[in-house]
Formats: structure tokens, C-alpha cells, sequence
């Protein structure tokens, strides 16, 4: 499984350079070469782009973390139940753990979806020579990096719950007085996701899309 998800990996990464060079020759060879820069891109690109893509990958990557630890609990929770039927219904829990997860993304989603409105497309020359308010692009930016801490915590904790829950499936099968005490740890692992929600609020705390000065 690791050698699986390591050959995506290095696949990705390699198609992905690969784009980057193929782009950057063609610019070059048509006289474009001025055009592929990194300030361009940033600064011609939409914020709405920005903000929709944060708001993308907090969900995705929080439904992935959510199926990856109903996946491990799961498992071991039918796999326990077939010697000790009792610990299927208590050990549920532990699979409302792994979906609030994908629920923290939601979450945020609607959070930042409240801050999409118009703004001035060309503001006064005299204040900004750009296209795109300063403001605006910096409230793009900040949803992008609020999207992704919030999808990578996520991930993270809907792993550390689905692992922790399938010990606590097992012990509790072995040794019903263990239930308890492991699902201890398993709310301190959950917690994980609530604090990339907060340290997401933060990094977007006063941006908003068409805000005036």
C-alpha cells in the first residue's frame, strides 16, 4: 500500500514538471518568454480562483481523511464484532468521529463562501497601477491557505482517528474496560481537526471580497 500511494506520488510530481518545463519551453521559443513569470501569474490571476480553490481542497482532502478512518475503523470494528458481537454498537462512535471530520470542511466552506462578493475590476490608477485591488487578491490568498491547513489537518486527523478507533474496536474485544480509556485518546486526536478550523479562521479573520477602506 505504501509503494502504491509512494509510484502516485513520484507520478504526479513527475507530470507536473513536466507540464511546468513543456510550458516554459514553448514561452520561451515564441518570444513569450517575459510571460512566465511567477509575479504575473500571481497578480493576473483571479482571486475568486484562489478562494474556490482553498474552499475545494478543505473539502476534498477532509472527505478523504473522513473515508480513510471510517476505512481503518471500520474494518476492525467488523473484523472484532465476529468473536465479540457487543462491541459493534458502542464502537460506533468512533465512526462519528471520522465523519465529523468531513463535516469541519463543510464547515469552513460556508464560512468563506459568506465572503465572495463583487468587487471593483479596475480600481483608481492613482492608488494601485493594478488590475486587481491589493485587498482582494490578499483575501484569495489567505481562503487558498486557510483551504489547504484546514484539508492537511484534516486528512491528518481523520487518520489518527481511524487508527486510534480500530485499537479501541480490538482492545474493547479483548478487554471490555479498555473502551473507555482509549476513547480518551480518540477525542484528543478528533480536537485536531477543530484546531486547523480555528487557525483557519484566523489566517482570514477581516478578509472579504469588495471590502472598502
Amino acid at each position: 500500500e505504501i509503494m502504491a500511494v509512494s509510484t502516485w506520488f513520484w507520478g504526479i510530481l513527475i507530470l507536473i514538471s513536466t507540464l511546468f518545463v513543456g510550458v516554459g519551453t514553448w514561452m520561451c521559443i515564441t518570444n513569450q518568454g517575459y510571460r512566465f513569470t511567477l509575479d504575473e501569474f500571481l497578480l493576473t490571476t483571479s482571486p475568486y480562483m484562489w478562494a474556490s480553490v482553498g474552499i475545494s481542497i478543505a473539502i476534498a482532502i477532509s472527505v478523504v481523511g473522513a473515508a480513510w478512518g471510517i476505512f481503518l475503523t471500520g474494518s476492525s470494528i467488523l473484523g472484532g464484532g465476529v468473536m465479540a458481537p457487543r462491541i459493534k454498537t458502542k464502537n460506533l462512535i468512533s465512526i462519528i468521529f471520522c465523519e465529523a471530520v468531513a463535516i469541519y470542511g463543510i464547515i469552513l466552506a460556508i464560512v468563506f463562501s459568506n465572503s465572495f462578493k463583487l468587487y471593483e475590476k479596475h480600481p483608481d490608477p492613482l492608488q494601485y497601477s493594478g488590475s486587481i485591488p491589493s485587498d482582494d487578491l490578499t483575501t484569495g490568498y489567505s481562503m487558498f491557505a486557510g483551504g489547504v491547513t484546514t484539508g492537511l489537518c484534516n486528512l491528518v486527523c481523520g487518520i489518527c482517528v481511524g487508527i486510534v478507533g480500530s485499537g479501541a474496536a480490538l482492545a474493547d474485544a479483548q478487554n471490555a474496560s479498555l473502551f473507555v480509556k482509549i476513547l480518551v485518546v480518540e477525542i484528543f486526536g478528533s480536537a485536531i481537526g477543530l484546531f486547523g478550523i480555528i487557525i483557519a479562521i484566523i489566517q482570514t479573520q477581516g478578509r472579504s471580497f469588495g471590502k472598502t477602506n
